[in-house]
């Protein structure tokens, strides 16, 4: 009789701890299967991962405080959408891989939409467009063009379209990367490299905040600028696009711009 009561007694306990599996497992694929638009709205707040070296999209100021044309629009959307925002400070060189990761909920970082990223994100855009051109010293002669490049050294911001451009260019002697636009521009000021291969937007930022530094009107490329999702989260790219229509409405987007740029280039 004891054996018999103490079989029932292991019986209801292992009954017991498999209910108690299942409804932990339903409730984890219950967890798995939120989205991220689910997500970000249930915690009111969005994770937005920006490259903090690349004047004015998106930098530190003199007292490290994160300032760009990207944050100002990026918190200007956010506000619309009812959530809070949060920029996490990424190297551009593993900002996409983060992204795939789940690290953060999006890049709003000077993102060109090129057809290769297409493949593995979805973008928001274009919201302005950029586009690869040559800065040089001030002063320089000898660089009126990219046939110009030829056994030149030059720099650029690694992994980005800029040392894309570069390596299509015959004949330059040396492409030196760099983690951080402001890096290449350092050396440049002070004669390591010949010129800097970067994005229209940074490189006349340079040129009329900075000392020291001219752009060739050469145009190597023309890049729209988007904001890139992971290649799911089409119904958050979409909240996006819905907030990105009210600040252009309301006159938001023209004001970011112009403080920036001194007119309205967004599109």
């Amino acid at each position: 009789m004891k054996k018999i009561i103490s079989i029932l007694i292991t019986l209801s306990v292992m009954t017991f701890l498999f209910a108690g599996c299942g409804t932990q497992n339903k409730s984890s694929s219950t967890s798995s299967s939120e989205t991220t638009l689910e997500k970000v709205k249930k915690a009111k707040k969005i994770v937005v991962a920006v490259d903090d070296t690349y004047p004015p999209m998106e930098f530190r100021d003199e007292n490290n405080k994160l300032v760009g044309m990207d944050i100002d629009m990026g918190n200007a959307l956010a506000k619309k959408m009812g959530i809070k925002i949060q920029f996490v400070s990424t190297s551009w060189d593993g900002i996409f891989m983060g992204l795939k990761s789940k690290k953060y909920d999006a890049v709003i970082s000077s993102v060109s939409m090129t057809d290769e990223r297409k493949k593995s994100m979805t973008f928001f855009g274009p919201y302005i467009h950029g586009g690869q051109v040559i800065s040089v010293k001030t002063g320089n002669t000898t660089i009126k063009s990219s046939d110009d490049l030829k056994d030149k050294i030059v720099g650029v911001q690694i992994s980005t379209t800029g040392e894309d451009v570069a390596k299509k260019i015959p004949g330059i002697k040396q492409i030196k990367t760099y983690d951080k636009i402001t890096d290449a521009y350092n050396d440049l000021i002070i004669g390591r490299t010949d010129a800097v291969i970067v994005d229209n937007v940074v490189a006349n930022y340079y040129k009329q905040k900075k000392s020291g530094f001219d752009v060739l009107s050469e145009d190597l490329t023309d890049e729209p600028f988007g904001i890139a999702f992971r290649k799911e989260d089409t119904d958050l790219k979409a909240e996006f696009e819905k907030a990105y229509k009210e600040i252009k409405a309301d006159g938001t987007m023209t004001k970011i711009s112009e403080k920036w740029f001194g007119s309205d280039i967004s599109q």
